[in-house]
């Protein structure tokens, strides 16, 4: 892991007339493409204008805030000294995976905590609007938010963004990251276009069944705008949304993740129940 380690640095945004956060005064980033980008979780910076970074040497240097996607939680900094990139993986790691999370817990600087993920294809969970997490069970702390997930091989297999709590911000076996193919899809869009814009339906969805109802799980659409990309694949209100491609739609986050994920023009064939009979239409979103 130590490579990746030197691939992971602390982020201290600063911002005039605001004193640090006293229970998670830094950040932590990871540095992807040619060296000189960093991503980070946009809620480390919160419209910070003026950032350093600290390598894993101790090197500390400037950092130029750069585009982000609040939907996402992810941000970019661009620095002038190269260091060095930790590669992505091909795909999410699934449940039951060993996986290991670094960061800069609590300011401490770097840290390293394994276990495994607990879960994946995580949506809906209240966090950013855009949701995509795998769950793990490493112990992820305040600072370390921006940080990697790594898998067994060191490779980046995600953007440390949530932990999940009740009564207090501390690790407690319950953390999210941003998974691989998100957090790759919205970086490289950052970088290449400086925003990342996901594919719109063209309707509005609502979870289904509501509580005290029974019946399949899914995402039921409430509205179609006329000669949008729903309404252009035959959908109308009332149909519950089943499957998007291969992915168990299971309420509005999970089509709103899988709509992030399909570049605008690909067509995506969903299974939809209408009036009690099951139908596939194939949306093409724009």
């Amino acid at each position: 892991m130590a490579k990746a380690m030197a691939s992971v640095v602390s982020v201290l945004p600063e911002w005039p007339g605001r004193p640090p956060d006293a229970e998670a005064p830094e950040g932590s980033g990871v540095v992807v493409g040619d060296g000189q980008w960093i991503v980070t979780a946009a809620h480390v910076l919160e419209g910070a204008r003026h950032v350093l970074v600290r390598d894993a040497d101790g090197n500390v240097m400037e950092a130029v805030p750069g585009p982000l996607s609040d939907a996402a939680d992810l941000a970019l900094l661009r620095i002038e000294q190269p260091l060095p990139v930790l590669e992505w993986a091909e795909a999410s790691p699934q449940p039951g995976t060993p996986v290991c999370v670094i960061g800069n817990a609590f300011g401490l600087d770097h840290s390293l905590a394994c276990g495994v993920v607990s879960a994946v294809r995580r949506s809906d969970v209240g966090f950013n609007a855009i949701e995509d997490f795998i769950q793990t069970d490493a112990a992820v702390n305040p600072g370390m938010s921006g940080g990697a997930l790594v898998d067994a091989q060191g490779r980046l297999s995600g953007i440390l963004s949530a932990i999940f709590t009740k009564q207090s911000d501390a690790n407690i076996g319950v953390n999210f990251a941003v998974s691989t193919e998100l957090a790759r899809t919205v970086t490289q869009a950052l970088m290449e276009k400086g925003a990342f814009r996901p594919a719109a339906s063209g309707m509005a969805l609502k979870p289904a069944p509501v509580s005290g109802e029974t019946g399949k799980g899914g995402a039921e659409a409430v509205a179609v705008t006329p000669d949008g990309a729903a309404a252009l694949a035959g959908l109308k209100p009332g149909d519950r949304i089943l499957y998007a491609g291969n992915r168990r739609v299971r309420g509005p986050g999970d089509m709103r993740a899988v709509l992030a994920l399909t570049p605008p023009g690909e067509k995506l064939p969903l299974r939809v129940l209408r009036d009690g009979e099951e139908l596939t239409v194939e949306l093409q979103p724009r």
